[in-house]
């Protein structure tokens, strides 16, 4: 269970910080934010590859960003459609691609995905640049070093781009995301990480984030 980084989170109360929300999709889990921060943070430090993708979505205010196996990502849009073979190829089959999946949304996770467990946590710019950073080092780059689209993605506004790294049982989404907010500073665990509530568990108990209510159906 790796500690956090106190000189990165959680920011302190006269420092600027950004609002991310981690989203539970039931079996993935992804991270949405700022586009304009994100890019900002991006150009900071000359990261040409999310530099570019967030300009294709320059459209919307707010990225949700995921990280998953090719096939069963593309695959598998919903826990409804999860097909036996295709997770347990996912999982322990070797040497499995990578994508990433962004979307566009017109307005804050919470409004989106209004059936889905979102927890809320706020990075400093230190621990944003350094967010940034990881997700830049997961866009595979194609031969002239740009990001490669791969294919429309699961819903709304979305691409799936080709990304770094193999998915297995030890490395997965929620794994990823995990990772992606320890390079921010937070708190990581991997084993509870396999799953998102127990990723959820970690950040809510050493994580201080905040888990916002699911609307109450009429």
């Amino acid at each position: 269970m790796r500690p956090g980084d106190p000189a990165l989170y959680p920011p302190k109360p006269d420092q600027p910080s950004t609002l991310v929300h981690v989203v539970s999709h039931g079996w993935h889990s992804g991270l949405a934010l700022s586009r304009e921060a994100l890019k900002a943070a991006a150009l900071r430090q000359g990261l040409g590859r999310l530099a570019t993708v967030l300009e294709r979505f320059r459209d919307f205010p707010v990225v949700e960003i995921g990280w998953g196996e090719a096939r069963f990502y593309q695959e598998t849009p919903t826990i409804a459609d999860v097909q036996l073979m295709s997770a347990l190829g996912a999982l322990f089959r070797p040497g499995n691609a990578a994508v990433l999946h962004v979307v566009g949304l017109e307005r804050s996770a919470p409004q989106v995905f209004r059936r889905s467990e979102i927890l809320a946590l706020r990075l400093s710019e230190a621990g944003l640049d350094r967010l940034a950073r990881f997700v830049d080092q997961a866009v595979a780059p194609d031969a002239e070093g740009r990001p490669r689209e791969i294919g429309q993605g699961l819903y709304g506004p979305s691409l799936f781009y080709a990304a770094t790294g193999t998915f297995s049982i030890l490395q997965v989404c929620n794994h990823w995301v995990g990772q992606a907010l320890a390079a921010a500073g937070l708190p990581y665990a991997a084993v509870p990480a396999i799953h998102p509530k127990g990723l959820f568990l970690d950040l809510e108990w050493r994580g201080e984030a905040l888990p916002l209510p699911r609307p109450v159906a009429l």
